[in-house]
């Protein structure tokens, strides 16, 4: 029966002793599975819960916070069979056994990216009926799509980044033409084309956010040719972000607040 290290050890805990049981020579892919708001880490997508998988680069300075803010906790690494082949996770499911118990100690205050500055306080006021009838109209989750649009303008609609991007939703040319944009600086139609534009990363990625923010910010063509998030400091960054925001979005806008699974 194949085996698969527990390579998500890496991101779940900060130990050392934890750390060294990842496979040393492979990239990470790590599946963060979100059910009933409760938040788990495996090896591979969990049945029954929502799955977006996390490349972790082999060359990390540090593995990354894929819990988000939950402060110190303790939890329960499982190993279980899963379609043949041993997967590890961090929810107990039906079959699973214990492996190792862990503690996480997941950053308590105001993460800062590189380039993208402190992630901030959820605002809500913004454009508020536009975002509300764009999330509703392309199927997307309103919180998810306010915390994109915090990362790339702050919500500025004159916005200009250095590399051409316009508006609230910092719309590139090649987008700006493909949706027909008349006023890029419009936030109306900076919104519609930006909720257009995610829509369709989602479905070309299956519902993976992270390949859609990664095309998002990078291109398309930048995640074909590295078969998934680029190695690029400042997509890596904006990713980021936009997943502590979208916590904050979250709790601002009154959904449940996600905890890990135990």
């Amino acid at each position: 029966m194949p085996r698969h290290r527990p390579a998500l050890v890496a991101c779940c805990v900060a130990l050392p002793a934890l750390l060294a049981l990842a496979a040393p020579v492979q990239a990470r892919t790590v599946w963060r599975c979100v059910r009933d708001g409760t938040v788990s880490l495996s090896t591979a997508p969990e049945p029954g819960s929502t799955c977006e998988a996390r490349e972790i680069a082999d060359d990390a300075v540090q593995a990354p916070n894929l819990w988000g803010a939950m402060g110190v906790f303790s939890g329960v690494l499982y190993e279980r069979e899963q379609d043949g082949v041993l997967v590890y996770g961090t929810r107990r499911l039906p079959g699973a056994r214990e492996y190792l118990r862990f503690t996480a100690r997941t950053p308590p205050g105001e993460p800062a990216h590189e380039g993208l500055g402190a992630v901030g306080a959820p605002r809500l006021q913004p454009h508020s009926a536009l975002f509300a009838a764009a999330a509703r109209t392309y199927g997307l989750d309103e919180a998810w799509l306010r915390a994109i649009a915090h990362a790339e303008s702050g919500f500025d609609a004159d916005a200009v980044s250095p590399k051409g991007a316009r508006g609230v939703m910092q719309l590139m040319p090649d987008v700006i033409a493909d949706y027909e944009v008349a006023d890029p600086h419009a936030p109306g139609e900076s919104i519609r084309a930006g909720a257009r534009h995610l829509r369709g990363l989602l479905r070309r990625y299956d519902g993976d956010r992270t390949s859609a923010l990664a095309a998002y910010n990078a291109g398309i063509g930048a995640v074909a040719r590295h078969g998934g998030v680029p190695p690029y400091a400042e997509t890596q960054a904006y990713i980021a972000k936009v997943q502590a925001l979208y916590l904050r979005y979250r709790a601002a806008m009154g959904d449940p607040v996600e905890r890990p699974a135990l």
